[in-house]
């Protein structure tokens, strides 16, 4: 432990990759289900049905009495969308955010999809999203590079500000660092701030998950305390991976791939455990 970070050996980020790739699968389920015509909760059901078939429990659900396994934000909704009885339409915009725990081990994941694909939404909706899942993957690169926590939010806010000064960049939410719970120390803001945290060490596990809104990035808690929205209707997107640090590399646990072509253009090679 360093200062209520929690550190990892080897062989916990390893139980960590397996919670990572239960959850990536249970998200493509969930991606798979957002059709025009179904409901959040068949796209919630569809995510939960890998998970119990895998062998693993959701951390999300019952969390704070959180009520399903998965969070499906559409819309507005930039986090926390309770699955219900919402039929969703061509070219809405969904945020999928969920999570599976193995042998006491979290991963965590989100991703951003159109119903019915790319083609049947708005151009600067999709624009919205690839900027955003672009800005974490600068957040991820400098989770190798850099020395303290937070010179992963000063790589967001700038990657933001060199792709899309017009978006806006979500304060109020953050990454957090996870492992034997889901929400733990450290906070990993995703912009700049003068409190740079604690330094990046081998055995940290990190959420990183910016989150970017078309308008501006004031947001209400909807009466279910839960459902967070942008104050001004406007749509939002939400991209997140696990992120491991160990003594040869960093590797992104919630990605097929340990986050190998993403992280290319940056420098970046990831180094898996197995």
């Amino acid at each position: 432990m360093l200062t209520g970070v929690e550190l990892k050996s080897d062989d916990q980020i390893r139980t960590m990759r397996r919670a990572g790739l239960i959850t990536r699968a249970a998200l493509q389920a969930a991606r798979a289900a957002c059709v025009p015509g179904a409901t959040t909760a068949d796209v919630d059901a569809a995510g939960a049905r890998v998970i119990e078939e895998a062998g693993a429990t959701s951390n999300f659900k019952g969390y704070h009495g959180y009520p399903a396994t998965l969070c499906v934000s559409v819309n507005e909704v930039v986090v926390h969308g309770i699955p219900g009885d919402r039929v969703l339409q061509p070219g809405d915009m969904v945020s999928i955010d969920g999570g599976a725990i193995v042998d006491g081990f979290h991963g965590d994941s989100a991703l951003t999809v159109f119903v019915g694909g790319e083609e049947q939404a708005d151009p600067g909706h999709v624009r919205l999203s690839q900027v955003t899942e672009e800005i974490l993957w600068a957040g991820i690169a400098a989770m190798a590079t850099g020395r303290k926590v937070g010179d992963i939010g000063a790589a967001i806010e700038a990657r933001a500000q060199e792709l899309a000064p017009d978006l806006g960049l979500i304060e109020d939410f953050t990454g957090h660092g996870i492992g034997t719970q889901m929400h733990m120390d450290p906070e990993v803001l995703n912009y700049d701030a003068k409190r740079k945290g604690p330094k990046l060490r081998p055995g940290m596990c990190l959420a990183i998950e910016p989150m970017l809104v078309a308008g501006d990035i004031a947001t209400e808690t909807l009466a279910d305390d839960w459902t967070v929205v942008t104050a001004d209707g406007s749509r939002a997107s939400h991209w997140e991976h696990t992120v491991a640090r160990h003594a040869r590399g960093i590797w992104v646990l919630t990605a097929e791939d340990g986050g190998a072509e993403r992280l290319a253009p940056y420098g970046v090679t990831p180094v898996a455990l197995d």
